[in-house]
């Protein structure tokens, strides 16, 4: 059996970039998203849950957020856990819609979200790259049990190497265009 599944390779480094995209897309870009209460988790029903799976979020306008909330009972609790969430929203309840306005984003704050989309890809180029090494310890412990020869190791490497290149490529793409959208320019 051998070590090196190319294909395992593949959808590893594929779910690195999906994961940064994941993260990018809860950075607030001064723009409504509703992936910006993805992180939002709210202590209802004696449980913590995330805020999809009781509440539904909407973005009526581009500077406007709405989260039409299912159970009436669950109206504090999810304001409670918007505003403790860290991302600078102020909700306006009305009835079991809470209303969030999405401010202007200072420069400061700007800045601060175009570091963290850097860390963030810094993260998921370290996953590649892990990714990597474990694929190139594989065609090595493959050509020791002799599954194939230095040859086929060696074009297998470029596989993995060219694999690298194009996923850490993405993962530079996806957090500059990131960085340019929060950035505003």
């Amino acid at each position: 059996m051998a070590a090196y599944d190319k294909a395992d390779l593949e959808r590893r480094m594929h779910g690195a970039v999906e994961s940064l995209k994941g993260d990018l897309g809860g950075l607030r870009t001064g723009r409504a998203s509703t992936t910006l209460l993805d992180p939002v988790t709210v202590e209802v029903y004696g449980a913590h849950m995330p805020l999809n799976q009781v509440a539904t979020v909407s973005a009526p306008e581009p500077r406007m957020l709405s989260v039409q909330v299912w159970d009436k009972s669950n109206v504090g609790p999810v304001d409670k856990a918007i505003r403790s969430a860290g991302l600078g929203l102020n909700p306006i309840a009305d009835g079991q819609t809470l209303r969030l306005p999405i401010p202007d984003l200072t420069e400061e704050r700007r800045k601060e979200l175009a570091k963290l989309a850097g860390q963030y890809a810094e993260k998921a180029r370290i996953a590649a790259r892990n990714v990597r090494r474990d694929g190139m310890d594989a065609l090595k412990t493959d050509e020791k049990k002799g599954v194939f020869g230095e040859d086929e190791r060696k074009r297998h490497e470029n596989e993995v190497q060219k694999l690298t290149d194009n996923t850490i490529a993405e993962i530079d793409a996806a957090a500059a265009a990131k960085e340019k959208e929060i950035l505003g320019k």
